[in-house]
């Protein structure tokens, strides 16, 4: 593993909580290449009225839209929480070949993830599968936003 992931993971879970203090879903993410912040979003698409506005697609778009290309090769995506079926199709559709995410599916309510499903098991049936790298020991600081939003939406 790359010796800089925990560094940008954390990055990836600073915007999380960016993304909660502005009203959104407890996600994170940022875009690196040659261990360079390329790009980052966070998960506002309930205010923005846009059901694909997670931290990754936000990401990705904002990465593709500077670059003015859609190949995103050698780039590695860094999110708070394991990406749902969506933002894996986008990032494969964008060439990303590293995912590395902290708070994995089972930890959160299905409801986030729009079901039940498996999220290793579709990467391999890609025809470029994605390397999926679930740092374990940042999954609780991960955790901790989900819960902090948790508590919020429930006072609602």
């Amino acid at each position: 593993m790359e010796i800089r992931d925990r560094e940008f993971l954390i990055q990836a879970i600073e915007k999380a909580k960016e993304s909660v203090e502005q009203g959104g879903f407890p996600a994170g993410a940022i875009l690196v290449k040659n261990s360079e912040v390329i790009g980052s979003g966070i998960s506002i698409g309930n205010l923005l009225n846009n059901p694909t506005g997670h931290a990754e697609i936000v990401s990705i778009l904002e990465v593709c839209k500077k670059l003015k290309k859609t190949d995103l090769s050698g780039v590695v995506l860094y999110a708070s929480m394991q990406p749902c079926l969506m933002c894996l199709g986008a990032s494969m559709w964008a060439s990303i070949s590293k995912i590395v995410f902290a708070c994995s599916k089972e930890k959160v309510s299905e409801e986030y993830y729009g079901g039940h499903y498996h999220v290793s098991a579709i990467n391999k049936e890609l025809i470029q599968p994605i390397e999926l790298v679930h740092m374990a020991d940042l999954e609780e600081k991960s955790l901790e936003v989900v819960r902090k939003w948790e508590v919020h939406l429930n006072e609602k």
